[in-house]
């Protein structure tokens, strides 16, 4: 089967499936949605316009993990003790329950379950010719990158990793992709705390200040 008939029969199957665990997953989804409310308070989603196939912009969902204004509270400095991911937040990432409501990107068409992460607009921006080849493939909630770095990689690392992804899509890669996605955050792999713009950001031409607990580590997931 070729990439691009094997990618088309994916995106249906990975509509199908997405539509299914929303709502097997609704009960649970919803507990999460009330825990956040109570202990961080609203909002419980946190929305980011992402990259999407094709270099199209979308808009990626997730169950915030952040204090409130976090961006905006961490913009340009990062103070000593600085931690704006509260003890709710924490539990959401390492166990990757904060992605959840990705299921409606892949329903919707935005996304898949496996492929290149998303990256912000600015990212992409900077990327080289050869870099932007990983949006020739619908972009995941999961890929080689984070199975194989997680958040320990800088971003030209795991767009390398991407790009292998890119050139090797296939039924047999999706499904090993996914049963090391299970392993990796079983195991809380590659999970790093407090990264800042020069731990991971290594594109060059950076505009931007950013703070390692708010946009920063969005950027990484």
């Amino acid at each position: 089967m070729s990439r691009s008939r094997y990618l088309a029969v994916r995106g249906v199957t990975d509509r199908v499936v997405a539509g299914t665990a929303l709502v097997v997953l609704s009960p649970l989804m919803l507990a999460i949605a009330a825990s956040i409310l109570v202990a961080m308070g609203r909002p419980v989603l946190f929305r980011q316009r992402r990259v999407g196939t094709g270099g199209r912009d979308f808009s990626i969902v997730k169950f915030r993990t952040l204090v409130r204004d976090a961006e905006r509270l961490g913009a340009g400095y990062v103070l000593p003790g600085m931690d704006l991911v509260p003890p709710l937040g924490h539990v959401l990432r390492s166990t990757s329950l904060d992605e959840l409501p990705q299921l409606w990107n892949i329903l919707v068409g935005e996304m898949a379950f496996v492929g290149p992460r998303p990256a912000l607009r600015d990212q992409y921006e900077r990327y080289t010719d050869r870099q932007r080849g990983r949006v020739s493939v619908p972009q995941g909630v999961t890929g080689l990158a984070q199975v194989r770095y997680r958040d320990a990689a800088t971003f030209s690392t795991r767009i390398e990793a991407d790009l292998e992804y890119v050139a090797t899509v296939s039924l047999r890669t999706d499904a090993r992709l996914l049963l090391a996605t299970i392993g990796a955050v079983t195991r809380h792999d590659g999970i790093v705390q407090h990264q800042t713009p020069e731990d991971i950001d290594d594109l060059g031409d950076r505009r931007t200040s950013v703070a390692p607990d708010a946009t920063t580590e969005e950027e990484t997931r």
